[in-house]
């Protein structure tokens, strides 16, 4: 299920600091956001996996005390361990991507310094609530995954996380029917909260399920890509 379409938003636009110290253009930065338990890694670990044959990516984690997103990703090994990077905030997860974000910033610049040139460096927040917001700063574009077992009131509660990120991912679908959420409700709110900006829904369990967010980061990395080159 899709609610609008990434050609609907706006590309993004080249940021002042889109080139590195030697000149050469710096990697696509996406953050993801969103709560405890949506899917974040495992939408990153299924990212990794549908675009690492094509485009040379990296990932940076943060969790609070914990390396435990980022150990997630290097056991089922999505990426060589050199290109996964991680964070301990040590505060709330919202800090370190929004309000101090020297941490990340440090970890996404090391990355590209051992193991560039890169096209793409996906940021994942460790697991926060409906105000988390990257900065951007850190990141040139942002997605925020929900899941259906959290409520199907998700969308209409709203929050700056659901209403402005780049991306909403609706994720965990196949629980639909066990949880008693309204797919359906949940577009509507949805569309409403988001107007025109873009709104996905994701089983992961599904063969290819990643795709409709794949196929976004595909088109956002184009048009960064052609921003650059123009």
């Amino acid at each position: 299920m899709h609610l609008g379409h990434p050609h609907d938003h706006a590309a993004p636009a080249v940021s002042a600091d889109a080139t590195r110290p030697d000149g050469s253009r710096r990697a696509l930065r996406i953050g993801l956001g969103g709560p405890v338990g949506s899917g974040k890694t495992a939408t990153v670990a299924a990212l990794c996996r549908a675009l690492r044959d094509r485009l040379s990516l990296a990932v940076v984690t943060n969790d609070i005390y914990t390396r435990e997103d980022a150990e997630f990703l290097l056991r089922h090994a999505v990426l060589p361990p050199e290109r996964i990077a991680a964070v301990e905030t040590g505060a709330c997860p919202h800090t370190a991507i929004r309000d101090d974000i020297s941490a990340n910033l440090e970890a996404v610049e090391d990355l590209e310094e051992a193991v560039g040139p890169l096209d793409l460096i996906l940021v994942e927040s460790g697991g926060d609530n409906l105000t988390a917001t990257f900065s951007r700063g850190l990141v040139d574009a942002q997605v925020f995954v929900i899941d259906v077992a959290g409520g199907d009131d998700i969308p209409r509660k709203g929050g700056p996380g659901v209403t402005t990120a780049d991306l909403l991912v609706v994720n965990k679908t196949d629980l639909a029917p066990y949880v008693g959420s309204d797919l359906d409700r949940m577009a509507r709110d949805a569309r409403e909260q988001r107007g025109d900006l873009p709104v996905v829904f994701t089983s992961l369990t599904g063969e290819d399920g990643v795709a409709p967010v794949a196929d976004w980061v595909r088109e956002r990395l184009a048009a960064w890509t052609s921003a650059g080159a123009a």
